[in-house]
This record gives C-alpha cells, sequence and structure tokens, in this order.
C-alpha cells in the first residue's frame, strides 16, 4: 500500500463529501439559476423576467418538486469532480512541493496546478454535467432520466461545452488559489497566537466561520472574473425545448455562437445576466462545501490512517501465512 497517496486520498473524500451535501441543500436555487440563464430574451419577450419567475412557475404548476429534477445525476456529477479535483489538486501540489524542494507553493505554480486539476475533473465528468444542465433546463415535470438524456443525443453531444469547461479551470483555479492563500495567512496567524497542539499529525483547519467567509470572498472573485464563459456554457448545454423561446432558434453549439446569440439579442448587459443568481448560488455552495471539507478533514485523516494501518496489518498476515 506504499503507493497509495493516504493524504491526497483524504483531502479528495472530505471535498466529495461536502460536494454531495451542498448539492443536495442548494439544489432547487441551483434549477432555477440554471433556466434563467438557458433563457435568451427574443423580440423583446421573455418567460423569466427574475429568478423568483421560475419558482413561481414551478409553485403555480404544482410541480415544485422538478425543482429536483436530475438531482441524482447532479450530486453523482458532483461526487466524482469534487474527488477527482481535490485528489488531482493534492497530489499535483504535493508532487510539485516535492520536485521542487520549497516549502510553501506560490501563486504562479498554485494557478498551473489548479488548471491542470480541473482540466483533469472537466474530461471525466463532462457527459454528466451536460446531462444534469439539460434535465434541470427541461419542462417541469418533463425531464427524462440520465441514460435517456444522454442517449437521445449522440455521444459526442454528451460532451458540448467541453472546451468551455476546459477553458473554466480557470475558475476554480483562481478561487483554490484565492482560498488557499488565504486560509494560509489566517492558520499562520492562528498558530503565532496560540500554543502549538501536541494532539497528533492531524491537519491544521480552519473554523467554521473563518472557512465560509473565506470560501465565500474566493468564489465570488473567481465567479466574476469568468462569468460571461459560464453563461454561455448553460446555453449550450440546455434542453432545446426549454431555451427556444423562437422555436425556429437552435441552441448554440459553441461559445462563439452563444456569444453572438447574446449579443445580437440582449447586448451588452446580457453576457451577465444571472450573475447575482450565479453568486449567491456558487457563493453559498462552495462556502458550504469547504465549511464542511474542513470540519471533516481531520477525521478523515484519522479514518484514512486507521485504514492504512489495518491494510499494513492484512497485508503482513498474508505474507507470514
Amino acid at each position: 500500500m506504499a503507493g497509495v497517496d493516504w493524504e491526497s486520498l483524504s483531502e479528495a473524500t472530505s471535498g466529495a463529501v461536502g460536494a454531495l451535501v451542498s448539492t443536495t441543500v442548494l439544489y432547487p436555487l441551483d434549477t432555477c439559476k440554471t433556466k434563467y440563464q438557458a433563457e435568451v430574451r427574443s423580440h423583446g419577450q421573455q418567460k423569466y423576467r427574475n429568478l423568483s419567475d421560475v419558482l413561481w412557475e414551478a409553485i403555480s404548476n404544482r410541480q415544485i418538486l422538478s425543482l429536483y429534477q436530475g438531482l441524482g445525476t447532479k450530486n453523482l456529477q458532483s461526487f466524482i469532480s469534487q474527488f477527482v479535483y481535490f485528489y488531482g489538486y493534492s497530489y499535483f501540489k504535493r508532487l510539485y512541493l516535492k520536485k521542487s524542494g520549497a516549502k510553501s507553493i506560490g501563486t504562479k505554480a498554485n494557478l498551473i496546478v489548479a488548471a491542470a486539476a480541473g482540466a483533469c475533473t472537466a474530461i471525466v465528468t463532462q457527459p454528466l454535467d451536460t446531462a444534469s444542465s439539460r434535465m434541470q433546463t427541461s419542462e417541469f415535470g418533463k425531464s427524462k432520466g440520465l441514460w435517456e438524456t444522454l442517449a437521445g443525443r449522440s455521444w459526442s453531444e454528451a460532451f458540448d461545452g467541453l472546451g468551455i469547461s476546459l477553458l473554466l479551470t480557470s475558475n476554480p483555479a483562481i478561487q483554490y488559489t484565492v482560498f488557499d492563500q488565504l486560509k494560509q495567512k489566517l492558520l499562520s496567524k492562528q498558530r503565532n497566537e496560540t500554543v502549538s497542539s501536541t494532539a497528533g499529525p492531524s491537519p491544521a483547519a480552519l473554523s467554521a466561520f473563518s472557512a465560509f467567509a473565506v470560501g465565500a470572498i474566493s468564489k465570488s472573485v473567481a465567479t466574476v472574473l469568468t462569468y460571461p464563459a459560464i453563461r454561455c456554457k448553460v446555453m449550450i448545454q440546455s434542453s432545446s425545448e426549454e431555451n427556444d423561446t423562437d422555436t425556429k432558434r437552435k441552441t448554440p453549439k459553441t461559445m462563439a455562437d452563444a456569444l453572438s446569440t447574446i449579443w445580437r439579442k440582449e447586448g451588452i448587459l446580457g453576457f451577465f445576466k444571472g450573475l447575482h443568481a450565479q453568486i449567491l448560488k456558487t457563493v453559498l455552495s462552495s462556502a458550504l462545501l469547504l465549511m464542511i471539507k474542513e470540519k471533516i478533514s481531520s477525521s478523515t485523516w484519522i479514518l484514512m490512517l486507521a485504514l492504512q494501518r489495518y491494510l499494513l496489518v492484512s497485508q503482513k498476515r498474508l505474507k507470514n501465512a
């Protein structure tokens, strides 16, 4: 078991659990946000004037549970993506420090490491990401299952928006770089103010409030900087029947098509339509994810050490048998 990176595995597990909880709690808001972002005003008309119109539509049509359509797929996508991301981020970070001999990772190196982890995540989870977006933007009560959603189109269409997803690796790269830098400053301050603990080698952790605040700040910065690409991705991946207010208009297939559509029908402000909803959802989601991750990381680390020792003992017994 010497080849297993237990610290990276611990980081990945705690991050994936945090993603699962935050996705489930905030999913109705995510559905409203996605449907609102996917719509493009046509001939001066639009179905949703603000985010609350999406919620009211579900309530008035007695389809409140449809706000959870695609939750299973989204949870699967979130769990896998966060596990892959946190494992890759932690692994690449440790590898860089080992190869470079540095005691800490700088901002530029951190951005590269985060982008590499994000690229791996995007490629692995793109079909699930596309499917969940189509489910969320389908008419309330008419969403299909995961297999039906993916099987209804060609396999290549399951990777719609992959190019933008790779571009958007800059989002978590910016987010976690800002988070890590702020976290290290806070932990450094805490070490200077308190007596060093003798409890053992478990990783230091932020308080729940500090993790939430730092997570919110880091995600806000990343979201504002990358929002136009985020909206283009939603439009490309959306369900065509829900996205079309003009039945002759086809769903954009490339970022250039999406940008052109927004510019022609909504103007420059259209590039930031739904920004407030995106910030509200992603900031709450990321802050909650990172808060949960920080709070369970110590417990996860202890469990990983226990598992490691158990496997080593089992391995020795098998050799001696």
